[in-house]
């Protein structure tokens, strides 16, 4: 009796959107980590100057400067949530255990940052603009201990544990494979390394440390994996072709 196969082998046309996601990603990733570090937070360790303090009520002057890189990261999660659906879709079938956990890990990363986003561009701004200052202090940008920063190191360090996941599902045996791996499993390790390096110094007092080293971490490894998946994709694009 013949059973049906859940799994579907990859066509041409996947691997050619498997492609131009890569460089999508990879693009909209550099503008928004440019915009942001064009635009450093008022507040805590990594102030310049005339520093904004506790209740933050100053941020309404930052207003909408401040909040422009949050657009363009809104779209960056959507497009990784849809970029690890087709690095799931394109896995082979006994590595697709791997896929879909970083798949799982990723969304619940992607979900945890948007939302967070969302709250800061629909709930802070126009609550600072109506001069509503009830609950900001806690959950905005600027408070270097507030929920908004916590949110973030959540979110990322999930995306963090995605790409242990992602890693395995690429080959040690082809060059390519094996540094993209290389790269996806290191960037976990260095995260982890990070969180308790920071920790060791600084306690439950992170402040923006550990928030800069894991999105500065998991944003890098976006552009260069970004740029490696591209080449590899565009290569199994063009192979495909051959065969068919």
């Amino acid at each position: 009796m013949k059973t049906h196969q859940l799994y579907t082998k990859p066509v041409s046309n996947d691997y050619r959107l498997a492609y131009y996601s890569s460089i999508i990603l990879v693009a909209i990733t550099f503008i928004t980590w440019t915009i942001a570090m064009l635009t450093p937070p008022l507040a805590g360790p990594f102030c310049p100057g005339n520093c904004f303090q506790y209740p933050y009520h100053e941020a309404i002057t930052r207003f909408p400067r401040d909040y422009y890189w949050m657009y363009p990261a809104i779209v960056l999660n959507i497009i990784y949530l849809v970029y690890m659906v087709i690095i799931h879709h394109l896995n082979s079938q006994n590595k697709r255990i791997y896929s879909l956990s970083g798949l799982l890990f990723s969304a619940s990363g992607a979900i945890l940052l948007v939302l967070n986003y969302f709250v800061q561009v629909s709930v802070i701004q126009p609550s600072l603009l109506n001069n509503e200052f009830d609950g900001i202090a806690l959950l905005t940008q600027f408070n270097p201990h507030g929920l908004f920063i916590v949110i973030e190191e959540a979110g990322f360090s999930f995306m963090a544990i995605g790409f242990l996941f992602t890693g395995l599902c690429f080959s040690k045996n082809d060059r390519l494979q094996q540094i993209i791996r290389i790269i996806y499993i290191g960037s976990f390790l260095l995260a982890i390394v990070s969180f308790f390096v920071i920790s060791l110094f600084y306690g439950i007092f992170r402040e923006y440390y550990f928030e800069c080293a894991i999105i500065s971490i998991v944003w890098l490894t976006m552009i260069v994996n970004g740029i490696l998946l591209s080449r590899y994709f565009s290569m199994k694009y063009h192979k495909t072709l051959k065969i068919m």
